[in-house]
């Protein structure tokens, strides 16, 4: 990246942290979290340099919060075999304030199919593991949290006429999540990644008619809700489809991190992948000016580790 650009990037970010209120005071930085997914989390596991390198950059992008792969990825399961891995990591990141998410879901595992009930006991000894490995670990080496990508719309079967049923799916699994979190005692907030759009889908579950996106709300502790829009404001925008699930996520008291695409895709409206890190800026600005304050809203999460960094220039080198 030219030099001269990334002074002009930084002092940028520098602005939009650092303008106070009306009040005089400075807010607090709205939390970013980044999806991590298997090749890039197995490596920084595996390596202390990528690791160092990795947690270097992040906190260069006020990244704060990591959703780490923890799952079977290329034959290996690190979080059962080599728990160690993720206890030094953790602890690494934790040193340098930031937190760390078990993420869960897998295109390399087929996870989608985790919503049906005959896989629903691999979901759950999916959550399983992360709940051993922190019921096991000293304090400074647990995952904060956890994060699990299980899209239905994914599966062969998904059509008009079995959305319903899978959707339906998709809460009962959800509960049998939060059940085994409350058999372990643990308190680590649970949620998943969620299409905007299911917030036009309604659907009669646990004797009450509501949103899907609703429903998944009442389940689980928050979501990272898939906003995948390149424009803050008007129609077709991050905030018009924001706006039901912090809406009804600030009525029942949980919380939405707004998730924001960064790879290639179509259409162009999808992602900030093509714009300057400035454009995206300002649109992540117009939104932070909208939801601050709101008790639901928390932050942005970033899809993902390797696609931003290329947004920013700065490939990592393995």
């Amino acid at each position: 990246m030219n030099p001269m650009r990334r002074l002009v990037q930084l002092a940028l970010c520098a602005l939009l942290i650092l303008v106070p209120c009306a009040d005089g005071k400075t807010p607090a930085p709205v939390p970013r979290a980044v999806w991590i997914w298997e090749q890039p989390s197995y490596a920084m596991l595996e390596s202390p340099q990528v690791a160092e390198e990795a947690l270097a950059f992040l906190r260069r992008e006020r990244i704060g919060i990591l959703y780490l792969y923890a799952d079977g990825f290329d034959g290996r399961n690190l979080i059962a075999e080599h728990p160690q891995l993720y206890r030094d990591f953790i602890r690494r990141a934790h040193a340098q304030d930031m937190q760390v998410y078990a993420l869960l879901g897998s295109w390399y595992l087929h996870t989608e199919r985790y919503v049906l009930p005959k896989h629903r006991g691999d979901a759950v000894a999916m959550l399983q593991r992360v709940l051993d490995y922190n019921a096991g670990a000293p304090a400074a080496a647990r995952f904060d949290g956890v994060n699990y990508d299980i899209e239905p719309h994914l599966l062969d079967e998904w059509e008009d006429a079995t959305r319903v049923r899978l959707l339906g799916d998709f809460l009962d699994m959800s509960a049998a999540l939060m059940a085994a979190k409350r058999k372990s005692g643990q308190r680590l907030p649970i949620g998943p990644a969620m299409p905007f759009w299911w917030d036009g889908i309604e659907l009669d579950w646990k004797s009450a008619r509501k949103s899907v996106a609703d429903h998944v709300i009442d389940t689980t502790d928050y979501v990272a809700l898939m906003d995948y829009r390149n424009k803050a404001e008007g129609s077709d925008s991050i905030l018009s489809h924001a706006r039901d699930e912090m809406t009804y996520a600030d009525k029942v008291g949980k919380r939405v991190a707004i998730g924001l695409e960064f790879n290639p895709g179509e259409p162009k409206k999808l992602s900030f992948h093509g714009m300057d890190k400035a454009a995206f800026e300002r649109e992540a600005g117009k939104v932070e000016a909208a939801l601050r304050g709101r008790p639901a809203f928390a932050g942005f999460v970033f899809h993902h580790y390797l696609g931003y960094r290329r947004f920013v220039g700065e490939a990592p080198s393995q």
